[in-house]
């Protein structure tokens, strides 16, 4: 062999023993590719189940919270209303005891003026009772003092007939007015 075989061997050789490193640093970056796309996957699964651990401890911290907020908003509200309650509850029994004078005001308004209509009723009746019994009185002090002039105009005719004062008056005309002649 020659000095060029041997030149052109030795280059192959070093062409193989390149191409055999290159072709394990290929297989390395494979590897190292598959590993890396493992590693992302598992990394993106690690990210999704913290993603939902981080959604799940803020979702019981905010609960948490709005819970404290809530008993303490609660506990304020209580706070701040209970003078006012207790006014109303002392409100409550001044109202009882306001219905209670409101219903004695009432019953006592009731028969007052029942009494003032049985007073007036009987008033009325009284004074009915006087009214007739003056027309009735005035009506017989009329009569008597009429039967009176009747007995003394009858008693002036019987004494004007017998004198003959009577006999000149005639009666003429539709309404037999009297006349003397």
């Amino acid at each position: 062999m020659s000095g060029a075989e041997e030149r052109l061997y030795g280059l192959m050789e070093i062409a193989e023993q390149q191409q055999a490193a290159v072709q394990r640093v290929l297989n390395g970056l494979a590897e190292e590719r598959a590993a890396l796309a493992q590693e992302r996957q598992r990394l993106a699964e690690e990210a999704s189940s913290l993603e939902e651990r981080v959604r799940e401890a803020v979702s019981a911290a905010v609960t948490t919270a709005l819970e404290q907020v809530g008993k303490e908003g609660v506990a304020t509200v209580r706070k701040a209303t209970k003078p006012m309650l207790e006014d109303l509850a002392g409100l409550a029994g001044g109202m009882a005891v306001a219905e209670e004078a409101l219903r004695r005001i009432v019953a006592w308004a009731s028969w007052r003026l029942l009494g003032w209509i049985v007073a007036l009723t009987v008033g009325l009746m009284l004074f009915g009772w006087l009214s007739s019994t003056a027309v009735v009185w005035w009506d017989r002090t009329t009569v008597s003092q009429l039967r009176g002039e009747i007995a003394m105009l009858q008693a002036n005719h019987a004494a004007w007939v017998k004198a003959g004062m009577l006999d000149k008056i005639i009666y003429c005309g539709a309404n037999r007015r009297g006349g003397v002649t």
